[in-house]
């Protein structure tokens, strides 16, 4: 709320003043745009201007609907003008930055050493959390909200028929409300090992360590610092095209992964609480394994040609 406060204040009240609102129009929002895109008169030309991003424009493009459709609840505009931009570009469709599966061993593998041999003493326990998060995260698709707020009671190991192995059963709360995951079996020592972990407490008695309760939450402090050391450390902090690896990463490799062992996409998409589009638009269109040879290197039997006639003189 208040990025859009702070939008309205030194952007949009400047360029449209005291305009009633039944002036604004498509027409008016396209100048807005212009207007943006261009260097402001009186600019000091000691510092270098820049213009602003286009995802800036469109946060205040949408602040300008917000008022729009207040002022249309309020009976003071007929209809909300179409506001979008009429020259915007197909945008490029890049995938999420994931870590391959040669790129995560080297992540689990440096994680499990931070939580050997942690840089200082008083890390140890936060280093054991790390780990035991990334392979937990690398083996539900759980997103790092949806981890956040994850309790010990919402989850319960079970026997999963199809592959005989014990896996995770995970009430799931987070950004779409809450919905239920499955995990792959490398998900259960983790949680067994953050379910028998004390709990890391100043004052706790060495001698009497509290164990975590049902309604405590797994991972409750952040380690984010941590987790960029050892992405930095291990050349991993950056994919191929220069976009930013962070925990999210951890859920686009599980989704990765997934797709890449053949999984059903529909199912990928209904365990990680997403849409089959989503998955589509942003993983599978960029993972070789997912293009089936069988079906594209298909090629149409050729016809042979007739032999020429005999030439042996015979007429018959």
């Amino acid at each position: 709320m208040q990025g859009h406060k702070d939008r309205l204040r030194l952007h949009l009240l400047p360029f449209f003043g005291k305009m009633d609102v039944s002036k604004i129009t498509s027409g008016t929002a396209q100048e807005y745009r212009a207007s943006r895109m261009t260097k402001p008169e009186g600019w000091d030309d000691e510092k270098p201007w820049k213009p602003p991003a286009r995802n800036t424009i469109h946060n205040e493009i949408v602040t300008l609907s917000m008022v729009l459709k207040t002022a249309q609840r309020h009976l003071w505009l007929d209809h909300v003008p179409n506001l979008s931009d009429p020259y915007r570009r197909q945008s490029k469709v890049e995938h999420r930055p994931w870590f391959t599966p040669n790129e995560y061993k080297i992540l689990y593998e440096a994680t499990r050493k931070n939580a050997a041999e942690p840089q200082r003493p008083n890390l140890a326990w936060y280093a054991e959390q790390l780990h035991d998060f990334v392979l937990l995260a690398a083996n539900t698709g759980l997103r790092p909200d949806e981890l956040k707020h994850l309790q010990f009671r919402d989850i319960e190991i079970v026997y999963d028929e199809y592959s005989g192995d014990q896996i995770l059963e995970i009430e799931v709360r987070g950004k779409r409300g809450v919905g239920y995951c499955k995990s792959m079996p490398g998900a259960v020592r983790p949680f067994e090992r953050l379910r028998d972990r004390p709990r890391a407490m100043k004052t706790a008695d060495p001698t009497n360590p509290k164990l975590p309760e049902p309604s405590d939450k797994l991972f409750p402090n952040e380690f984010k610092k941590m987790f960029n050391r050892i992405l930095v450390e291990n050349k991993l902090k950056f994919d191929r095209n220069d976009k930013a690896r962070t925990a999210y990463s951890l859920r686009h490799s599980y989704i990765c992964f997934r797709l890449l062992e053949g999984a059903d996409i529909y199912q990928v998409a209904k365990n990680c609480r997403t849409s089959v589009e989503m998955i589509e638009k942003h993983y599978a269109a960029h993972l070789k394994d997912m293009i089936d040879t069988s079906l594209v290197n298909v090629r149409k039997k050729r016809k042979q040609k007739n032999p020429p006639p005999s030439s042996d003189g015979d007429d018959k």
